[in-house]
């Protein structure tokens, strides 16, 4: 069968998506169950920048990952990747181990990699034009444009595993890597594909990406008692986003051939909405945001009140927040009240292209352990965020069977993801 060939299934049929690997490098661990239990503990994986450029920052501290890259490739390798890309591959190769799904000549062109990223390779950028512009070198690095451009991770992990099929790279800022998963199931879903690699990463925490972000006056105030409390979503004393990077890897594929060889299932991927603002690149829309949760309700066919957890984008923006407050409380209505919600990023940052993938996991694994990661640091709470958002401390034990995790991003794109219990 061809890569781009439907299987014969019946005229309108569509197949069953699930998920059976999961891979993560982040502030608060690099494995997901690592990364899963210090949430739930509520420790911050927020800190002090710690580089040779953090005194020239007015912004010191963001989500910064623990990673020795000598220990994952050898020079050779290294040489031609970018830290984002290092992120991805060793997030891939967790997700690929977890589902133990074996790849040969039969079956390669049937999977491919869906890929979310905001920057790319901004590092590798940023020391190009270092060499060229200070040091006035000749020529810089022969493989700058390979290691910066965006889909180098997604080309990066096909080459590593042999994977001939779709191979997509989405940029849509801090919606990407959940654009990335829902286009992936849908490329499943409709027959395109019967597994992909989907994900996302993000390595931003440069001097001059820093410094950028700084002029946009989006960060956080430094918290002066703890810095490790900076981000504070839903909080009446928020003051702005807290910068993170990593990278998370999610294996999708059809129910069908995951449960004939018994994979590991941590969830069915039930909906998927995209959408798009379309009134400002940075100031966001209730409108816009509740339209995309609807959609995706409707596309799982759940109503509202069988949502059993909700990560939410939650960046710990004034507006930002607000805005998603109302998004909810507009479709859910009273039940809105009921349902905890968390924003995660309290604890890794914001960790733009790869945030989508890294919180749908969070809701996954809240899921299976019956359990929901609080948002941290809520001490006071913004009268105008007046829902559940588990405030402080991790809640274990809980009916859970459906779960939603929400994207929104920079530029207005949307994007809503709905998993539930696999039967």
């Amino acid at each position: 069968m061809s890569s781009t060939a439907i299987p014969d299934e019946g005229e309108g049929a569509v197949r069953r998506v699930v998920v059976s690997g999961l891979g993560i490098v982040s502030p608060l661990g690099n494995n997901p169950e690592t990364f899963f239990s210090n949430l739930m503990a509520g420790r911050s994986g927020i800190s002090r920048i710690q580089s040779e450029f953090a005194d020239k920052l007015s912004v010191r501290c963001a989500g910064q990952v623990t990673f020795d890259p000598s220990v994952y490739f050898t020079k050779q390798k290294l040489a031609v990747l970018d830290r984002f890309s290092q992120f991805a591959l060793v997030a891939a190769s967790q997700a690929m181990t977890d589902a133990r799904i074996r790849i040969d000549e039969t079956n390669n062109r049937r999977i491919g990699v869906s890929f979310g990223t905001g920057v790319g390779g901004v590092a590798t950028i940023e020391e190009g034009y270092r060499e060229l512009f200070e040091r006035d070198p000749i020529r810089v690095k022969p493989a700058t444009v390979l290691m910066a451009m965006h889909n180098a991770a997604a080309s990066q992990i096909s080459i590593d595993y042999g994977l001939k099929g779709p191979n997509l790279t989405f940029s849509t800022a801090c919606s990407s890597s959940a654009l990335a998963i829902g286009e992936a199931y849908r490329m499943i879903k409709h027959g395109y594909a019967d597994v992909m690699l989907a994900g996302g990463s993000e390595a931003l925490l440069t001097y001059g990406s820093i410094k950028a972000w700084e002029a946009l006056r989006a960060l956080a105030v430094e918290d002066a008692e703890d810095p490790s409390a900076s981000c504070k979503p839903f909080s009446r004393n928020r003051s702005g986003l807290v910068l993170g990077e990593g990278a998370a890897v999610l294996i999708l594929e059809e129910a069908g051939m995951a449960t004939m060889r018994g994979a590991k299932i941590y969830g069915e991927l039930v909906g998927y909405s995209c959408s798009n603002d379309a009134s400002h690149i940075t100031k966001p829309s209730t409108e816009g945001q509740s339209w995309a949760i609807s959609m995706a309700l409707e596309d799982a066919g759940v109503s509202p009140a069988q949502i059993g957890y909700i990560n939410a984008h939650g960046t710990a923006t004034p507006i930002g927040d607000q805005v998603e407050t109302n998004a909810i409380k507009q479709i859910f209505g009273e039940a809105a009240y009921s349902i905890p919600i968390s924003s995660t990023k309290s604890m890794h940052g914001h960790m733009m292209g790869a945030t989508g993938a890294v919180e749908f996991i969070v809701a996954l694994l809240a899921m299976a352990h019956r359990a929901v990661p609080p948002t941290a640091h809520l001490k006071l709470p913004d009268p105008q965020c007046d829902l559940d958002y588990v405030p402080e401390k991790g809640r274990h034990g809980l009916d859970i069977h459906t779960v939603m995790s929400n994207s929104f991003a920079f530029g207005g794109t949307n994007a809503v993801l709905i998993a539930r219990a696999f039967k």
